[in-house]
């Protein structure tokens, strides 16, 4: 059985407790002449994922939607037909529910969701087609318990630049926890407030951005499923906010789990599906990220010719870029970034030369120190490839040195490919780099 995330997050929402939900069942039933004798460990039993017989499930819907005074049906508690999948729905207000019940189950720690592996093929698909595709969000204002106003929206601005400068300096696997827990406690009781739409396209822009952190942070924890499903959110979030340039740099998201996990044609099509929506909303920096992706992802694939042509329009688009002309999403890409980007993809096309440049070009150009770390791997593995081992172990040590304090699953895999690299290349100083990068891995995350 699974957990019932969903009715869980209800009853949160409804501020109702597992005593008082199964006397409220027991007493609506009594009005259709049933004589139920519920208690609190029944109701834990349907939360752990039992579904309760007869008429219950109708019940739990009648006592839910009179306490938040709207509707509430099956696939709303979890308690839809058994045996299948809930239905993939744009409804609004149904995916703030499911939306803010994955925040819930994910602050429990449920079991299952750090492991859970992501979708592919259709279902990775659906959500980027969905946001590419009408119908639009024609009105988005709610009615709740609480207004909704623009110093909310500041609180969610500024909880994003926050966790966002917390990833970049101690690594997703700290920040994750903290980003979930203000999602949960905070930005849901927003999305249930009261708001008109102007205020309410504004509210799901923020929350959307603060998301996509969410899903950046599980990525760098290695929840690939849990990742993914966070960025589908800040995709529908996006998509409810009117806010095009916001889902095309989601998607640069997507594209970029794509490479991790070898999904190059996805990685191609979603970066093709962002620059071709977002039209002029696509700023320079992220038309620069999502063409450099692209190159990566043709070269390993081995099509050089359209991987030269995207590594020529990065090249353009980041020469276009303008400070303080940018969205703060798309701040990530600093000076330094589309060379390192190139330099991977030239590698992948084995062209070491003008691979190194690039690297040497991003190395040099000051970044903070979580990209640090990334440039000098990139540059370390393509000096051990020129057969430039002394160099290369200068580089290794300088890169385990920032890495210290960051608790990163990604830049740990990186510092261990690093360390399995040097050992063979033999050159003096190597055993006292891989002791450097050993001490940097030694604490457990």
């Amino acid at each position: 059985m699974q957990p019932n995330a969903l009715l869980d997050a209800l009853l949160a929402e409804a501020g109702m407790s597992h005593a008082g939900l199964a006397a409220h069942v027991n007493q609506a039933g009594r009005t259709r002449g049933l004589a139920l004798r519920y208690e609190h460990t029944a109701v834990s039993r349907w939360l752990k994922g039992q579904r309760p017989r007869g008429q219950v499930p109708d019940l739990i819907c009648e006592v839910l939607g009179g306490r938040l005074h709207r509707p509430v049906a099956l696939d709303d508690i979890g308690l839809g037909v058994p045996g299948l999948p809930a239905p993939h729905t744009t409804r609004l207000s149904g995916f703030v529910d499911r939306a803010t019940a994955l925040w819930r189950s994910d602050e429990l720690g449920r079991p299952g969701q750090l492991t859970a592996e992501a979708v592919t093929g259709t279902p990775a698909v659906i959500p980027v087609w969905e946001w590419e595709n009408p119908p639009e969000d024609a009105d988005v204002s709610r009615e709740g318990p609480h207004r909704i106003g623009p110093e909310h929206i500041e609180i969610l601005r500024a909880a994003r630049a926050h966790y966002e400068l917390m990833y970049r300096r101690a690594g997703g696997v700290a920040t994750r926890d903290r980003i979930v827990r203000f999602l949960g406690n905070e930005t849901a009781p927003m999305l249930r407030g009261s708001y008109p739409d102007p205020v309410g396209r504004l509210l799901y822009r923020a929350t959307g951005s603060l998301v996509a952190v969410a899903g950046i942070c599980a990525y760098d924890s290695d929840a690939h499923g849990l990742a993914q499903r966070y960025f589908h959110q800040a995709l529908r979030l996006a998509k409810a906010s009117g806010d095009r340039g916001l889902g095309a740099y989601v998607i640069a998201l997507l594209v970029n789990q794509s490479l991790h996990l070898r999904d190059h044609r996805q990685a191609v099509a979603f970066a093709e599906a962002a620059l071709r929506a977002a039209g002029r909303h696509t700023t320079p920096a992220l038309a620069a990220d999502l063409h450099a992706m692209q190159a990566k992802a043709y070269a390993q694939l081995g099509e050089t010719a359209a991987a030269l042509s995207c590594i020529r329009r990065a090249e353009s688009a980041a020469g276009q870029i303008r400070p303080g002309t940018e969205p703060d999403e798309t701040g990530y890409v600093q000076p330094g970034l589309v060379n390192v980007q190139v330099a991977e993809a030239l590698l992948s096309l084995g062209d070491l030369r003008a691979a190194h440049a690039q690297a040497v070009e991003a190395v040099g150009t000051p970044a903070h120190d979580r990209g640090r770390v990334h440039r000098l791997a990139m540059l370390c593995e393509i000096q051990l490839r020129q057969g430039e081992a002394d160099g290369a172990v200068a580089t290794a040590a300088e890169m385990a040195e920032r890495a210290k304090g960051m608790e990163s699953l990604r830049l740990r895999d990186r510092l261990r490919t690093v360390r399995e690299q040097l050992l063979t290349c033999g050159s003096a100083g190597v055993e006292e780099t891989a002791q450097l990068i050993d001490e940097a891995l030694r604490v457990p995350l």
